[in-house]
């Protein structure tokens, strides 16, 4: 879609949600939309105390609305806090959002003249004047962040924060894992296709909640596995054996685990790594949740990917001739595991990323 076709449904669809916005309102959400929340963070500890402070003075019927905004971010309100997730990781994906790329002041500009058009249309309730001298006196002031209006406020009592959406599909894996880590440990899967984002999904969730991550990619099947019988099994293009017996037998047991990984430079397995759980464990890759490992698992989630999207970061990643193996060799064989073992229904959680 067409970037100011996009600005355009989306002021409008932001006018018809807040109808008493002010121009002031406006600005605020393309601010929000260019630069995300960078403004706003001073230290996690701060913006994890300041958020326990509003969410304990909000109202029961306060429960505010994510709104998408224009860009690389969302509004995410405070009152997402019931559905289990927790006060400081919501804190810290705040602070991690606003380390996030965020867009320049020529962005927003082109964002503030889609809004001129739309006020020239009558599609926004603003006189074009009026609008043109906000804009000037704002721009003098350097595009300075901007606070809701009075009527704003008194409308529609804002409580939310700007969040990245790299993290907003994941919201509902970072309540499971909360409501989860009330109670106790937990081990979850990350399943999914080739270039689907489970090792940025592992790192992510390892930035948030320190965890530990091990990979299926450090389980490829051993020489003397590599049959023509093998290959032939749904499911068989990993040493599950292996990782069920050395990883999560132990993990499940609460035992340190002696972590070898298969080196694909000498086709033989390293010497083994001493690793103690913590109280999170993620376990991300293909064939994950092949039915003799997932009932080790406390919940999983698993990653569709659409298929141009995944060629794009195949062909990104790999040489030519590489990427020709995952398409003739690897991604078949992964479809075949997930069609025929129901692997993403099976699955607690279903994320599908797209462009």
């Amino acid at each position: 879609m067409n970037q100011d076709v996009k600005t355009r449904e989306l002021l409008i669809k932001h006018y018809r949600t807040y109808p008493n916005l002010q121009i002031q309102d406006i600005f605020k959400y393309l601010y929000q939309s260019t630069f995300g929340c960078e403004h706003l963070v001073s230290s996690e500890a701060d913006a994890i105390e300041y958020i326990a402070k509003e969410y304990a003075s909000l109202s029961e019927n306060n429960v505010g609305t994510l709104d998408s905004l224009d860009g690389e971010y969302s509004r995410i309100p405070l009152s997402y806090l019931k559905n289990g997730l927790s006060i400081d990781t919501f804190g810290k994906i705040f602070c991690a959002s606003s380390k996030c790329e965020h867009g320049n002041n020529a962005e927003l500009e082109n964002k503030l003249s889609v809004a001129k058009e739309l006020i020239a249309e009558k599609a926004l309730p603003f006189s074009s004047d009026e609008f043109e001298r906000a804009v000037s006196e704002w721009k003098a002031n350097g595009y300075q962040a901007i606070h809701h209006s009075a009527v704003f406020r008194e409308s529609y009592s804002p409580a939310y924060r700007v969040i990245s959406n790299k993290f907003v599909k994941f919201l509902p894996l970072f309540s499971e894992i909360d409501k989860r880590l009330q109670v106790g440990d937990a081990v979850i899967a990350i399943e999914g296709g080739s270039a689907s984002g489970k090792t940025t999904l592992g790192e992510m969730l390892r930035s948030i909640y320190d965890c530990t991550v091990l990979h299926m990619d450090d389980f490829f099947l051993r020489p003397e596995q590599r049959t023509k019988e093998r290959y032939a099994e749904v499911g068989g293009n990993v040493d599950r054996e292996r990782f069920l017996e050395e990883v999560l037998i132990p993990l499940r047991k609460r035992q340190p685990i002696d972590y070898r990984r298969f080196n694909c430079s000498t086709f033989t397995i390293d010497p083994a790594l001493r690793i103690i759980p913590k109280k999170l464990t993620v376990i991300e890759g293909a064939y994950s949740m092949h039915p003799d490992l997932a009932p080790y698992y406390d919940f999983s989630i698993f990653l569709d990917i659409d298929g141009d999207l995944q060629k794009k970061r195949i062909e990104k990643r790999n040489s030519p001739q590489m990427a020709e193996r995952f398409y003739n060799e690897w991604i078949p064989l992964e479809r075949i595991y997930f069609s025929q073992m129901r692997v993403q229904e099976r699955c607690d959680i279903s994320v599908t990323l797209c462009e």
